[in-house]
Parts: C-alpha cells; sequence; structure tokens
C-alpha cells in the first residue's frame, strides 16, 4: 500500500515559505478568503494542502500563484523556503518609461519659461 501523500495546514506552510511575516499574519489571509486552493477559494486556516496543490494569493499589492512542491518542517532560511515551491506568477506589466511617460522632457536644461511651455502645448 502506497504511502498517504503528506499535508500541512496553509497558514503553517504560507509561513514556512516565507511569504508573511507570522503565522497569524498568514492566518487572517486566509479567513479573509483572499487565498485560492487550485482555483477554490478557501476561508480556513486549517486547510490541508500538499504537494501539487496551487496556490493563488495576494502579497504586497502583487498577486501570487505558486504551486506547493514540499511541505517543510521548519521555517528555515530563505533558499531553504524557495525550495517548498514552484512559482508560476506570471510577468509583470512594463511599466512606462521617462520616454513614454506622461511628464514631456525639457531639451534645453534647466526650467522652463512660459513661453517654451507654451510652444510645448502644456499652457
Amino acid at each position: 500500500m502506497s504511502d498517504p501523500r503528506p499535508t500541512i495546514r496553509l497558514d503553517k506552510w504560507l509561513w514556512h515559505a516565507r511569504f508573511f511575516k507570522s503565522r497569524s499574519l498568514a492566518a487572517g489571509v486566509v479567513t479573509a478568503g483572499k487565498v485560492r486552493v487550485d482555483s477554490q477559494p478557501v476561508s480556513k486556516p486549517a486547510r490541508a494542502i500538499g504537494p501539487g496543490n496551487v496556490l493563488t494569493f495576494v502579497q504586497a499589492q502583487e498577486t501570487k500563484v505558486v504551486r506547493v512542491v514540499a511541505c517543510g518542517e521548519r521555517r528555515g532560511p530563505a533558499p531553504e523556503a524557495r525550495a517548498l515551491y514552484e512559482d508560476l506568477t506570471p510577468a509583470p506589466k512594463p511599466r512606462p518609461t521617462e520616454t513614454q511617460g506622461a511628464n514631456p522632457r525639457y531639451e534645453k536644461g534647466g526650467r522652463p519659461t512660459k513661453k517654451d511651455r507654451r510652444d510645448m502645448g502644456l499652457d
């Protein structure tokens, strides 16, 4: 008979993988319903997860998508924590650069005069 799949509490795993500074912060995010396990919303921190589950959650205003690779035994250093998951987060949208941005550049140096601003179409 095969061994049962190893599982761990969702809040504990998020803390072990260093996505949150404390386990209570991780539990708060889960309780608020801001975590999905295999695209199903979860509201209980005690939800059992294991290798193969895909988690989707917001961290620091960035949506994270990770696949659980291992449960982990402890909250170790960052390299050990990175080994617990595979990052599936899509690449962020490119931010506008200064050449594409809303603020035009003044080529002559210094602050533009009122006439310069009128010529640029700003006034």
